[in-house]
């Protein structure tokens, strides 16, 4: 099975930064794309930004400018290097990633996974 483990949230000032980290573990064959997204109670999750596996990146309006997507091919991460870091901000972080699985039973699998999410909140 897969997991994806997140790591780097908590309590920063306004204008402060975070970093977090999300590591993908299993029988993984393949990483497409991986991604961040942010759920506030009683709101849809929306999409933070993304990444495909070639590097290329997108951001929602929100964080353009002030978050940066990245990831390391190698351990499978990805990472959210937050700066400039405003209340509005405040959410639950969830990490996304499109991946395969391969197995002797099952074959090649590509579905969704989520981590099971970290609290980053601004606040004086």
């Amino acid at each position: 099975q897969v997991q994806l483990v997140e790591s780097g949230g908590g309590l920063v000032q306004p204008g402060g930064s975070l970093r977090l980290s999300c590591a993908a573990s299993g029988s993984i064959f393949s990483i497409n794309a991986m991604a961040w997204y942010r759920q506030i109670p009683g709101k849809q999750r929306e999409l933070v930004a993304a990444i495909t596996g070639g590097g290329s990146a997108n951001y929602a309006d929100s964080v353009k400018g002030r978050f940066t997507i990245s990831r390391a091919n190698a351990k499978n991460t990805v990472y959210l290097q937050m700066n400039t870091l405003k209340p509005e901000d405040t959410a639950v972080y969830y990490c996304n990633a499109d991946l395969t699985t391969y197995d002797s039973d099952s074959g090649y699998v590509r579905q969704d996974y989520w981590g099971q999410g970290t609290q980053v909140t601004v606040s004086s």
